[in-house]
């Protein structure tokens, strides 16, 4: 019973956990259709180029009780897993990419739970296709064995590509690669290679043909983007022979050697043939076909000549042999053939070194004549010159070059077997000059190559040159500059020109002449270039001192040159200094020089350039001319006539000087001329006023006292004739009438023309500053000189001026008396006239002005009638 009592709440557990368990549903997905993007991934398509870490899908479903579902993705045993799934959300992320050409399915177990039951399903995920592939060719690589006579649009290959991709992107079209540039076309859609029409193959031009053909697929969609992809090979085209090329011999010229010791039957040389047909090549076959003369035979299948009699038994040295190489077909027909020359000399054993060869044999010195300059590349054909090595093999082979003036030829051949032609090329014309080389001297040396005794010979070449006018006349300066004195006879030797022409003979002389506009004085020697003037030339450095003109110098054919001559005329002291006259007559006012002038007609300095100078005067030291004016003047301390005639007791002041006019010329000329200079004073006519102007030239202060003085007088003489004539107007009542005082004065043009000698005129120099105009006549001396003494004029008193008309009045007129002062003081006042007075002039001047006022008053006194 306990046992029982046991178990009992145990079994009642279990059994309301067996009823709560069948009373549990199970969850289940949504089924959505095949386009849905939730459910249980049932129809899902996805394009292979769906990048990973897309959420491509979202797991849903539910539970009949409500209960909180979870989702899962398993997969079977070796598969691999390209989806992962959010456990709670259902979404479903790409992780691994999609690769249709690889796996165009796949399966998954996508799982629900609601923690007690669990639904699993097997889906499957269709891979769509996308165009990421590109087209593969297969069977490569491609060569193709095209004969050479295959006809022109034939097919000779079909290539073949694949794409795995399906649709448009799997499809195929096929082009060639630089299609002009090739031989061949190709179909695009069947990839079948064809000749082009209108061309053929040539074996022996092109044997291998490279063709690239290009592959493109149709194009798709990848990863949103349309792409085309494509893919290159290439096609190697080897090209086979057909026989249509006849044989060639190769190797050539050929040359032979029988020695002294030559057993018969040896084999001199191998000739060699080959079939045009490199690729398929035919057996050749040989022959002589002459020259021979029975004694050398040769190998019908491999071209070996050999001798078949001794050496002492061949009659000639050199025999020339003609070889015929035929084709020979498998079938055994001969088809095309060739020719070719085999030279065999007969020599003896000895080992010689080269030797040169002329035309009649052994030479060691070969000349030639030739002109300067030949053209660059041009061979020397004077020169026959042959080298030939005697040995055999290497023995003969030697090289050849040419020692002497380098750069200027080159030989040809530099190596040589055996023997050959040697040819001297002209390399450096320019250097090939008869002026400077006239003879070229060459060693041409050949020295073997490859043997150990290195043995050589040598041979003189010499070119003697022949001159050409390849030169023109140059002279030795562009200019020439010469001078030549004016005093030249005619015919004097100017300048000699020289020009030198290094040309030979004829088109080495040069002729000289001369042109231009300043030749017309001059001559040249044609032979020697000396220039000299015309025999009646006369040069003249007074008229024309430059000449300027062109020498020619001209060889036989014409080619000149030119230079320019300069020739200057100098001036020579042929002319003396002339004076207009050769006695002169001066008059000289103190104070002022006279000039007097000579003229030299020389050209040039110092010729022309006058020294003047006082030879004789009388008395001596009173004069002082200037050395180049001319100019002659007193000494400084004569101021005055007092102080000359002090000096002398002439009291006419005409002294003669003799002046010399020296020129500067080597040797100098000279001329003298007689001069007679009257000394005066510039004075105002001689009167009062002139003396007291010159008394009172060298103390200013003194005339302006004495003007001063005068001006007061005539103040207080106005004065007191005015009062006068008012009180004798008040007494009498009366105003004269104009009239009667108009007919009793003079006309007033006399008193006009009597007062100009009152008005100074403007002094042009320091000696006129006195001058003075007089009214009845002016003196005219048109060179200031003049020596003619005339005696002054003494001035005439003024008339009073005519009074003014009188106001009804009883007043005395008020006309007043005009004053000296305003004609004078403005003189007096110039600094210039204040130091030219003299005390003379002084009391000249105030005797005059007091004999005016006397006349006037006498005129005012008067009674009207």
């Amino acid at each position: 019973m306990k046992h029982v009592k046991h178990f009992t709440p145990s079994l009642f557990l279990s059994l309301v956990h067996i009823c709560l368990v069948q009373a549990n549903y199970a969850p289940y997905f949504f089924d959505n259709g095949a386009r849905s993007t939730n459910g249980n991934m049932a129809l899902l398509s996805l394009s292979e180029d769906t990048p990973v870490g897309t959420h491509v899908y979202t797991l849903n479903g539910t539970d009949p009780e409500g209960d909180p579902v979870t989702y899962g993705l398993a997969y079977e045993a070796g598969s691999r897993r390209y989806f992962s799934v959010d456990k709670n959300l259902g979404n479903v992320t790409l992780i691994e990419e999609l690769d249709r050409e690889k796996e165009d399915e796949v399966e998954v177990i996508v799982s629900i739970s609601d923690g007690l039951s669990t639904v699993s399903e097997k889906v499957r995920i269709l891979v769509m296709d996308a165009n990421d592939e590109s087209p593969e060719f297969i069977n490569t690589p491609y060569i193709v064995q095209v004969p050479e006579n295959a006809p022109s649009g034939s097919s000779i290959f079909k290539i073949e590509a694949v794409d795995k991709d399906t649709g448009s992107g799997g499809s195929i079209t096929y082009f060639l690669q630089n299609i002009h540039a090739t031989k061949f076309t190709i179909d695009r859609h069947s990839g079948v290679l064809r000749i082009k029409t209108g061309v053929t193959l040539d074996y022996e031009k092109s044997r291998t043909h490279f063709v690239v053909v290009v592959a493109k697929d149709g194009g798709g969609k990848l990863r949103g983007d349309n792409k085309v992809f494509s893919a290159t090979t290439t096609v190697t085209i080897d090209v086979e022979d057909v026989q249509d090329t006849p044989p060639m011999f190769i190797g050539t010229p050929y040359y032979g050697y029988v020695y002294e010791d030559t057993l018969a039957g040896s084999e001199v040389l191998t000739v060699v043939a080959l079939d045009g047909d490199r690729g398929k090549p035919n057996s050749i076959h040989y022959c002589i076909v002459n020259g021979s003369e029975g004694s050398f035979e040769i190998s019908n299948t491999t071209g070996a000549i050999s001798v078949i009699k001794s050496p002492n038994q061949l009659k000639k040295e050199v025999y020339e042999l003609k070889v015929q190489a035929s084709e020979v077909s498998q079938e055994g027909d001969t088809s095309a053939y060739a020719f070719a020359m085999v030279t065999i000399r007969v020599v003896d054993l000895n080992n010689h070194p080269p030797t040169f060869y002329g035309e009649n044999g052994p030479q060691n010195r070969f000349e030639l004549t030739m002109y300067e300059h030949p053209p660059e590349g041009e061979i020397l054909r004077g020169l026959k010159i042959t080298v030939n090595d005697s040995d055999q093999g290497a023995n003969a082979k030697f090289n050849l070059r040419l020692v002497g003036p380098g750069g200027i030829f080159r030989v040809v051949p530099q190596t040589v077997l055996n023997e050959a032609q040697v040819t001297i090329i002209v390399e450096n014309s320019a250097a090939i000059d008869y002026e400077k080389f006239k003879v070229f001297t060459f060693k041409l040396l050949a020295i073997e190559v490859n043997t150990p005794e290195k043995f050589s010979s040598t041979a003189d070449v010499v070119i003697h040159l022949l001159d050409t006018n390849d030169n023109v006349p140059k002279f030795s300066s562009d200019y020439y500059i010469a001078r030549i004195p004016e005093n030249s006879p005619g015919g004097s030797n100017v300048v000699s020109v020289t020009a030198t022409d290094p040309d030979s003979g004829l088109w080495g002389e040069i002729k000289y002449s001369i042109y231009g506009t300043g030749a017309d004085l001059f001559l040249i020697h044609p032979s020697t270039g000396i220039i000299y003037t015309q025999p009646w030339a006369i040069l003249d450095a007074e008229v024309n001192s430059k000449y300027n003109f062109y020498v020619k110098a001209e060889d036989t054919d014409g080619k000149y040159s030119l230079a320019e001559v300069f020739i200057t005329v100098l001036d020579v002291n042929d002319h003396s200094p002339e004076f207009n006259e050769n006695i002169q007559e001066k008059t000289m006012i103190i104070g002022s020089p006279v000039k007097i002038e000579a003229i030299d007609q020389d050209a040039e300095e110092p010729n022309n350039i006058v020294d003047y100078s006082i030879m004789q005067a009388d008395p001596a030291n009173v004069f002082d001319i200037d050395q180049s004016t001319g100019e002659i003047k007193l000494k400084s301390y004569i101021r005055s006539l007092d102080i000359i005639h002090n000096i002398t007791k002439n009291k006419d002041c005409i002294w003669s000087v003799v002046v010399q006019a020296k020129d500067r010329g080597s040797p100098s000329f000279s001329t003298t001329a007689v001069l007679k200079i009257d000394i005066t004073e510039e004075t105002l006519h001689k009167g009062p006023m002139a003396a007291f102007l010159m008394q009172t030239k060298d103390n200013p202060m003194k005339a302006l006292g004495v003007l001063a003085g005068v001006m007061g007088i005539m103040v207080l003489i106005t004065i007191m004739i005015s009062t006068a004539m008012f009180w004798r107007n008040k007494r009498s009542n009366k105003i004269m009438p104009v009239r009667r005082i108009i007919k009793k004065r003079q006309a007033p043009q006399s008193r006009t023309v009597r007062m100009e000698w009152l008005k100074f005129k403007r002094p042009s120099n320091a000696a006129e500053k006195f001058v003075v105009e007089d009214d009845a006549k002016t003196l005219h001396n048109e060179n200031s000189n003049n020596n003619i003494q005339v005696a002054p004029v003494p001035p005439t008193v003024p008339l009073p001026p005519p009074p003014p008309a009188l106001a009804p009045r009883g007043d005395a007129p008020t006309w007043q008396v005009p004053t000296v002062s305003g004609s004078l003081t403005p003189k007096f006042i110039n600094k210039q006239m204040k130091k030219r007075s003299h005390g003379s002039a002084h009391n000249a001047l105030v005797s005059e002005l007091k004999m005016k006022f006397e006349k006037r008053n006498a005129a005012i006194g008067e009674p009207h009638i």
